[in-house]
């Protein structure tokens, strides 16, 4: 668990790392000096919010890299390559809320019957990755809050993130992977 002072400094950290990156053209250094949790290797999202509009969010799902080298990569991604959204601006930055989620280790569900996954997801708590073949979509915990989606909705919504049909969760070959995170945000 990360407690909310190690917590607010990642999200300091993401900014920083972004205006230095737009400012600058260049990438901040890890600081030496943190608590030694914050370089355990970690997934990780930046979420960019515009008048409580999404203006981008990149991540790593996976703990592939250690916490704050991660957290300075994501977050210049995703103000400058979520490919859904134009490069935020230097200026723009005066308007973006940032939000860090550090992930758990995503963890295989099993269920007896496809069926079965509407009963065993905690909509708020569990965010999901769908996965068949070449395919992965994921969502975090608060999007199906965000937006009001039960279960199903939620279920369906990752398939589309995967580039599947919404029901591919119901198939043989689909792997559903679940997680939980921390939020931190300005």
């Amino acid at each position: 668990m990360i407690n909310t002072d190690d917590g607010q400094f990642l999200v300091k950290l993401a900014r920083s790392a972004i205006e230095t990156y737009l400012n600058d053209g260049r990438i901040i250094n890890v600081p030496q000096d943190i608590n030694p949790h914050l370089k355990e290797e970690r997934g990780v999202f930046v979420t960019l919010h515009r008048d409580g509009e999404l203006r981008g969010c990149i991540g790593f799902p996976e703990p592939i890299k250690p916490l704050t080298e991660a957290v300075i990569e994501v977050a210049i991604g995703a103000a400058t390559g979520d490919p859904r959204f134009p490069r935020v601006t230097p200026d723009e930055m005066k308007l973006i809320q940032v939000e860090v989620s550090v992930l758990t280790k995503p963890v295989l569900m099993s269920v007896q019957k496809p069926i079965d996954y509407l009963k065993k997801i905690k909509l708020g708590e569990d965010g999901l990755i769908v996965e068949m073949g070449v395919y992965r979509g994921l969502l975090l915990p608060q999007v199906p809050v965000e937006w009001k989606w039960d279960t199903e909705e939620f279920l369906a919504n990752t398939c589309m993130k995967a580039g599947l049909s919404p029901d591919c969760w119901l198939q043989d070959g689909v792997k559903i992977y679940s997680f939980q995170s921390q939020i931190f945000n300005e």
